[in-house]
């Protein structure tokens, strides 16, 4: 019993001794507590009471403002690295809104105004009043919504509406002419408005003195700011214009779209590089944060994040072989229409192709008429759109890619090279051409050479076939293999279909087959054979085809990109460029696992060479004098007729040189040019300067083109 007492009494003495501890801490908690609370509290006196005065009028003269600093577009270049598209620094002048009063702001833009007057630099001036006399500048209909928009009498003149405004402004300046200065930028705040953030553009591109000049006067622009935009530039005039593309302004939907990486008022690719390559020629926007004081004077600037430039698009175009395919190619249009062949007709259009025959690689590649990508540049002019929307000839149409064409006799190739394939001729075999193909009672068409000198070529094998383009040969032998091997092999040319080239709206075309008809008969065979009839390719898909042959059978993919390059120096790869472009064109890859014979390409190589080369060729008389041996065929392909009932007839000439170890291939296609040979000497001046050679190969009675047509009917 005494034991459990005594027990009992340890254990109280050990609960009062705990209790003690708690209270203590308890204790040392509540007075760190009340002397944190008493330095809060005397801190927050020293700040609303001591000092609230000096810190709220610090408060009250310090803004500042986040501004976005524009990427500048990457460039797009040549094969060389010469720039074809780059971007000019251009200054804009702002007015952001600060706490000034309206004596100090109506100043202030007097003396703006004034500045940009003195360099003749327009600015925004919209006010639908004018002085010296007082009148309005608006329609009647119009005027009257307009003083009801601005709370006028509808009775109120001119002059009495002007003063108006003056005494709504506050203006105190008694001159006419100032007063009117000042109106035409407060009209504008008014119907825009404006804010801290929110600044308001009054002039455009203006120059570095004047930039200077507000820098350095900086105190008498209050609220005024210079803003530097990266702005593209094309320093080559129309030089390769349907290649670059242009630019124009993101519209809504893109932008709500694309939020995350445009701002309302960007530009964007439109057409041709521009648009394709968009993802990789767009930077990536910085952010400045601008400090000023309460009257409008920049008071320090920090850059936050700094902006990211463009990737470079190097193109596999070399400048001075683009400037004289365009040069050749307008020159030769002009001469046809001026009759300075021996025959008129009305070119209106073209297209050129220089490709390397290994890579695929474009050298060169115009289409005519043309364009400049600079006049879409802060909005195109009334003329200019006119020019591009009614002129016939489709100046914005890349003829190279977006235009498909009959081919006429520069398809023969593949109607001789599916004859030798299928074994439905030889190259020992002749065939006698006597001028009309009498295979059929119903349809009996004649070969070109009957219709000129009325009678046929006589006996000639594939290749002098091809030398003197014998429209008789090529009937029989389309005959023979009939037109599911045309139109196997013309497509396994790439005829017919998109090519893949790194452009947008490219042409497939189409290539003459028994696909959608119901009932096919042997005539539309024969005009297959000869490249007439559902034909219709474009010069860069010819372009393939020639490349193929002249390198003895690689089917090559055409290429207008040589490298991406990003802003710190490091490439993008083949592959992603290629998966990029597939994805961004709609491009399918396919493969029809058709082996060609080197010994057939080589009968179609050898029949092109004697078409410029040998006596009596199509091409002979452009190509007899030049110091590389070229081997080229002429087309000429009737393509209905005009409004006055006159044929058209597209002039086609195709060609790769050096015969022995072909480097290149020019195809060049005229519009009603009239006759291929004609078409041919634009491809002549096209390898002189490829060849580097100084000097053009004269041309006189005894090397002026000879013209002929193939005749079809």
């Amino acid at each position: 019993m005494k034991n459990r007492i005594s027990f009992d009494r340890d254990t109280s003495w050990e609960a009062d001794t705990g209790n003690e501890q708690i209270n203590f801490r308890f204790n040392i908690i509540t007075i760190l507590a009340y002397v944190i609370g008493i330095i809060l509290i005397a801190q927050l006196f020293n700040l609303q009471v001591v000092n609230g005065e000096t810190y709220r009028e610090q408060s009250n003269t310090r803004l500042s403002r986040v501004t976005s600093i524009e990427a500048a577009r990457g460039s797009i270049v040549d094969r060389s690295g010469n720039e074809l598209a780059g971007v000019r620094t251009e200054y804009s002048v702002e007015l952001f809104k600060t706490n000034i009063d309206n004596e100090e702001l109506n100043n202030t833009i007097l003396r703006l105004v004034n500045l940009l007057n003195e360099y003749q630099v327009s600015y925004t001036d919209s006010f639908p009043i004018k002085i010296n006399p007082f009148e309005f500048t608006v329609s009647d209909d119009n005027l009257v919504k307009w003083k009801k928009d601005n709370k006028l009498d509808e009775n109120i003149g001119a002059e009495e509406a002007f003063y108006a405004f003056k005494d709504k402004y506050d203006i105190t300046q008694e001159n006419v002419e100032d007063i009117r200065k000042i109106i035409s930028i407060r009209y504008k705040i008014t119907t825009i408005g404006y804010s801290a953030t929110k600044s308001i553009t009054i002039a455009e591109d203006v120059s570095e003195e004047i930039v200077a000049q507000i820098s350095e006067r900086n105190s008498e622009f209050p609220g005024i700011n210079i803003s530097a935009d990266a702005v593209r530039t094309y320093l080559a005039g129309s030089l390769a214009a349907h290649v670059i593309g242009y630019t124009g302004k993101i519209n809504e939907e893109e932008y709500n779209a694309n939020k995350d990486r445009y701002d309302s008022d960007d530009i964007i690719g439109r057409t041709g590089i521009e648009y394709v390559f968009e993802d990789y020629l767009k930077g990536t926007d910085g952010e400045k944060q601008v400090d000023i004081s309460i009257d409008g004077t920049i008071t320090g600037e920090y850059i936050t994040e700094e902006a990211q430039a463009g990737s470079d698009v190097v193109l596999t175009i070399d400048s001075n072989l683009q400037q004289t395919a365009e040069t050749a190619l307008e020159s030769c249009i002009n001469k046809i229409k001026s009759g300075g062949f021996s025959e008129t007709y009305n070119a209106e259009g073209g297209a050129v192709v220089l490709m390397d025959v290994n890579t695929g690689d474009v050298l060169a590649t115009a289409s005519y008429p043309t364009y400049e990508p600079e006049w879409f540049v802060g909005g195109i002019s009334t003329e200019n759109w006119n020019y591009l929307n009614t002129n016939e000839a489709h100046p914005q149409l890349n003829k190279a890619i977006q235009a498909a064409y009959e081919p006429g006799s520069i398809f023969k190739m593949v109607t001789a090279i599916a004859g030798l394939e299928t074994g439905a001729i030889t190259t020992k075999e002749t065939m006698n051409d006597t001028g009309i193909y009498k295979r059929f009672n119903d349809y009996q068409p004649k070969c070109w050479y009957y219709t000129s000198y009325h009678r046929g070529h006589g006996y000639l094998n594939v290749t002098q076939a091809l030398q003197h383009s014998c429209n008789y040969f090529f009937y029989e032998t389309g005959y023979r293999i009939g037109i599911d091997n045309i139109t196997k092999y013309a497509l396994h040319f790439g005829l017919g279909k998109k090519t893949g080239i790194e452009l947008p709206s490219e042409t497939a075309g189409t290539v003459a087959s028994r696909e959608g008809k119901e009932n096919w008969n042997p005539g539309e065979t024969l005009m297959s054979a000869i490249g007439q009839g559902d034909n219709n390719y474009t010069p860069m898909q010819i372009a393939k085809y020639i490349s193929t042959i002249a390198n003895g059978g690689t089917l090559v993919e055409p290429t207008i990109i040589k490298s991406i390059v990003k802003s710190d120096g490091t490439e993008v790869s083949r592959e992603e460029i290629e998966n990029y472009t597939n994805e961004k064109l709609g491009i399918e890859e396919t493969d029809d696992g058709i082996q060609i014979s080197t010994e057939s390409i080589n009968v179609a190589k050898e029949g092109m060479r004697m078409a410029t080369s040998e006596t009596g060729g199509t091409a002979y008389s452009i190509f007899r004098n030049f110091p590389v041996e070229v081997a080229g065929k002429t087309g000429s392909a009737e393509a209905g007729t005009d409004e006055n009932n006159n044929d058209i007839v597209d002039a086609w000439f195709v060609c790769f040189a050096p015969y022995e170890n072909p480097e290149v291939a020019v195809v060049v296609l005229i519009e009603n040019g009239g006759h291929g040979s004609y078409a041919a000497e634009v491809a002549r001046d096209v390898l002189t300067q490829y060849f580097g050679s100084n000097e053009t190969t004269k041309v006189n009675e005894s090397t002026q083109a000879i013209p002929y047509t193939e005749e079809i009917r």
